[in-house]
């Protein structure tokens, strides 16, 4: 990893880490305090991931409806 992130390639593609999925798990762990899953099995994580995300999503539309 630290050979990769030493090329100019690996740092433009980690960087890209920060303007798509990181800030959105940031929020989810932050402000909605999600830490970690109450279930278990892959079913059962897979649909309380599912409305983690729907939380955030209709909180997000709630937001840029309402500026």
């Amino acid at each position: 990893m630290a050979h990769r992130l030493g090329t100019r390639e690996g740092r433009a593609v980690y960087a890209l880490r920060k303007c798509t999925v990181e800030p959105v798990i940031g929020i989810i762990n932050s402000v909605m305090k999600f830490r970690q899953f109450l279930l278990r099995g892959v079913n059962h994580v897979s649909g309380e991931s599912d409305r983690v995300c729907l939380a955030c999503h209709v909180q997000r539309m709630h937001r840029i409806r309402r500026a």
